[in-house]
């Protein structure tokens, strides 16, 4: 079986540890000193770096970490990688540790963005490393995308079993469900997941992952029915 560890980095950021113990996989190493740490700590060994895309806070560590590793391998995102990398695409299919995930493309935050999602029975329920694009009650910035992309790429996640955990990159969960409950009012599932996840804050606990059911219920970007929409409360939420 296979575990996914979370690693904190700077202020906000998430690195996610796939491992079985013996061995790690690192999602989005922006830092390179809190994944040696846990390694170091867990007495495991680095076997590969996967990179959702291209900005420095989920791609920084990469050289040190192969450094310190030299035989890990280094898989993601087209665009300006650090390192030698092995650029993926949609449909491609990697394996982690004995488990098969598939790549999807997901243009919006940035256009080379990817996820990795997985289905493997070496994990209790699908797993989804969405890094900036699907947030816990949010979605990315338009740094480089459009709203239309944005909306597709959502839209493509949004195919996955309910189930499914959605490991984003950032603690953002407080902030964005207090522009959901602004966004829509009217939902209650909403109004309960802030209070419960503004309860959880206060404790310094973390509120990810999450779960794709979960999203579709409070998520305003996910639920929203055009990429109009998605569009004006990207705008909204830029200025809340």
């Amino acid at each position: 079986m296979l575990s996914v560890a979370r690693v904190h980095a700077f202020a906000d950021n998430f690195i996610w540890m796939v491992h079985n113990g013996r061995e790690a996989v690192c999602v989005d190493p922006g830092d390179a000193q809190p994944v040696l740490s846990y390694l170091g700590e867990t007495q495991q060994r680095l076997a590969g770096i996967l990179l959702t895309h291209w900005h420095g806070d989920h791609q920084g560590g990469v050289e040190d970490l192969k450094a310190a590793y030299p035989d890990a391998w280094v898989r993601g995102s087209k665009k300006r990688l650090k390192g030698p990398s092995v650029p993926l695409a949609e449909g491609d299919v990697i394996d982690v540790l004995g488990a098969s995930f598939e790549v999807l493309e997901v243009p919006g935050h940035t256009l080379d963005h990817i996820a990795l999602v997985s289905e493997s029975p070496l994990f209790p329920t699908p797993v989804a490393f969405t890094g900036d694009t699907l947030f816990a009650g949010g979605c990315g910035r338009l740094f480089e995308g459009t709203a239309e992309q944005m909306f597709e790429s959502l839209n493509k996640l949004n195919q996955w079993p309910e189930t499914t955990q959605v490991y984003c990159a950032h603690e953002y969960t407080e902030a964005n469900l207090k522009f959901a409950v602004a966004c829509e009012p009217d939902n209650a599932a909403t109004q309960e997941r802030l209070t419960h996840v503004s309860a959880m804050r206060s404790r310094g606990e973390s509120t990810v992952p999450s779960t794709l059911l979960l999203e579709r219920q409070t998520n305003p970007f996910l639920r929203s029915e055009s990429s109009h929409v998605l569009a004006d409360r990207r705008l909204q939420k830029d200025h809340f």
